[in-house]
């Protein structure tokens, strides 16, 4: 039986300019290719786990124009179940995202429709008490996460939080996590601490929740939890095209990995999970685009093999 994850969060449309460098403060930079690609956090997390092999619902918000029906289209088209997605009268949210030649990017958000997810009806409830793993983010209303983080405990639902974009948590929220999930940026304004040393910044943030997951970009992830297991995996190694999906790819893996192997994990199936989350994010990167290029999970299972296969 496929693992079934419950995602609220947000749905934007990409609006992707590729360029040689990133601008710096007040500098104009002439730019190539620009496309418009289906994303989100929420979203793209969504497609990432329904691709990966879950049965995956997504409970967000698009608007009422052209943006919106793309990604309601995009969603539908990878397999998510959009029972749970809401119209709202105005603009959907987009991103918009500059890549250079050497695959980094920014982006700036601005939310429109993703505002307006601030209620959970009885639906999305049931959808929720029902699935194995609630994965949230932070680019809808903080109201509305800590609601669905609430309702996912209640029913015995682990609680994955990626906390991105990087924001102090309440403690109300993080009393609710079960897996954190934060690059390193993420993790020192959680923690309220800025260290280059990962297992510090693991340390301080097992203070606030009771498991970790950090990732370290083309380093890998490092995991810890407050029994004591501490893990490290070193990721692919690839030519990466385009980051600006792999952590979602990743966290949409890894919440599929968790369902998968039972939800509280031993030290080995918490190395397996991070080593399949990594292979997603690595193959995600191989390949231009948002949620275009989020991994089947057959392109998962064939990097893990060839790069993890004999370290067991």
């Amino acid at each position: 039986m496929s693992a079934r994850v419950v995602v609220v969060g947000s749905a934007n449309l990409d609006l992707v300019v590729s360029t040689p460098q990133l601008p710096r403060p007040g500098e104009t930079v002439l730019g190539g290719d620009f496309r418009t690609v289906p994303g989100g956090k929420g979203a793209n997390q969504a497609v990432a786990a329904a691709r990966a092999g879950a049965a995956c619902e997504f409970v967000g918000a698009v608007g009422s124009d052209e943006f919106g029906r793309q990604l309601r289209d995009s969603l539908t088209g990878a397999g998510v179940d959009v029972r749970g997605l809401r119209t709202a009268p105005g603009p959907s949210g987009v991103a918009l995202i500059a890549v250079d030649q050497a695959a980094e990017n920014f982006i700036v958000v601005a939310p429109g429709a993703n505002a307006a997810l601030t209620d959970l009806d009885a639906a999305d409830r049931a959808a929720i008490g029902a699935a194995d793993v609630l994965l949230l983010q932070m680019e809808v209303p903080l109201p509305t996460v800590v609601r669905a983080a609430d309702l996912a405990r209640a029913g015995g639902t682990t609680v994955v939080l990626n906390a991105a974009p990087a924001a102090p948590l309440p403690v109300e929220l993080l009393d609710l996590v079960d897996v954190l999930v934060v690059n390193e940026h993420e993790a020192a304004v959680v923690a309220g601490m800025f260290s280059d040393d990962p297992a510090a910044l693991l340390d301080a943030l097992l203070a606030l929740v009771p498991r970790v997951v950090l990732t370290l970009g083309a380093r890998g992830a490092a995991y810890a939890d407050r029994q004591g297991v501490r893990r490290t995996v070193a990721a692919p190694v690839i030519d990466a095209v385009d980051t600006t999906a792999a952590g979602d790819a990743f966290t949409g893996a890894l919440a599929v990995g968790w369902a998968e192997r039972g939800g509280v994990l031993d030290a080995d199936a918490v190395t397996d999970a991070l080593r399949w989350a990594c292979a997603a994010g690595a193959a995600c990167a191989q390949r231009p685009g948002a949620s275009t290029a989020l991994p089947e999970r057959a392109a998962i299972d064939a990097l893990y093999a060839t790069t993890y296969r004999g370290t067991e």
